[in-house]
C-alpha cells in the first residue's frame, strides 16, 4: 500500500521550512512526503485552493494525507468547501486524514492589526489569500468526510506579539481559540510556538499519530 503525505505551507513560506517534519513523517509512517507550493501573497484563496485541488487529483496513491501549517489550513478548507458547493461532496481523492497546525480558521487578531499599519504596508504584506480570510473573523465548521485533527500552540513567542498583546493563550502569532474548528475529530494543545511547529519533534509525533490512528496520543509527548 502506497501512502503519500502532502504538506501545505503558511504565509510567506514555500515549504522548505518543513524539511525536518517531512523526514520525520516519512520515517514514522513509511510514506512519501512532499510539499505543495503556492503563491501565498499574490494568489487569491480561490486560485490557491483550485491549484491544490488540481495537484491532488492527479496523485496516484492508496492513501493520501494532508498536513497544513497556518494559512495552509485555510487553503485546504476552501478546497473542500468549493468541492462541497459544486457536488455536495468532496474532491475525488484517495482516502486519508488531515492535520492543521496553528491554522487560524476563525480569523487572526494579529492579521487585523497588521492591516492597520500606515500607507497600506500591512495589506501588501498579507497579500490576497491572507487578507481575504484572516482579517474578518468567520464562523467555520468542518463538514468533510475525512477525519481532521487540530493542533494549537501556547508558547507565546512570535512576531505577532510585536503588533500588541494577544488576549488569551496563543503561540506568539495565533490565539488558541482562533484555531478551534467545530466538527474536527480531535484537538490538541501543545507547548510550542507558531513558527516552531514544523521543527518540533513533539508536533511531528502527534501529526504521525493522528494520520495513523485518527486521534492524537495522550500517553506520550
Amino acid at each position: 500500500m502506497t501512502t503519500l503525505v502532502v504538506y501545505v505551507h503558511g504565509l510567506w513560506l514555500r515549504g522548505h521550512e518543513a524539511g525536518l517534519l517531512r523526514r520525520r513523517l516519512a520515517a514514522s509512517l513509511e510514506a512519501t512526503v512532499q510539499s505543495f507550493t503556492y503563491p501565498s501573497v499574490t494568489g487569491s484563496l480561490a486560485e490557491n485552493a483550485g491549484a491544490l485541488r488540481r495537484h491532488l487529483v492527479n496523485i496516484r496513491a492508496d492513501r493520501l494525507h494532508l498536513v497544513a501549517h497556518s494559512l495552509g489550513g485555510l487553503v485546504i478548507l476552501r478546497m473542500f468547501e468549493d468541492a462541497g458547493a459544486e457536488r455536495g461532496g468532496e474532491p475525488a481523492l484517495p482516502p486519508g486524514r488531515i492535520v492543521f497546525m496553528g491554522s487560524p480558521v476563525r480569523g487572526s487578531q494579529s492579521a487585523g492589526r497588521l492591516v492597520r499599519l500606515p500607507l497600506g504596508i500591512g495589506h501588501r504584506l498579507l497579500g490576497l489569500t491572507a487578507g481575504e480570510v484572516l482579517v474578518t473573523p468567520r464562523e467555520r465548521r468542518w463538514n468533510g468526510a475525512r477525519e481532521l485533527g487540530v493542533i494549537a500552540g501556547d508558547l507565546a513567542v512570535g512576531a505577532g506579539r510585536l503588533l500588541g498583546p494577544l488576549p488569551g493563550p496563543n503561540d506568539g502569532t495565533v490565539l488558541v481559540r482562533e484555531t478551534d474548528l467545530p466538527g474536527a475529530t480531535d484537538r490538541l494543545r501543545l507547548r510550542v510556538s507558531h513558527s516552531g511547529m514544523p521543527f518540533s519533534g513533539t508536533v511531528a509525533r502527534q501529526v504521525a499519530a493522528f494520520l495513523r490512528d485518527g486521534r492524537f496520543s495522550r500517553s506520550a509527548s
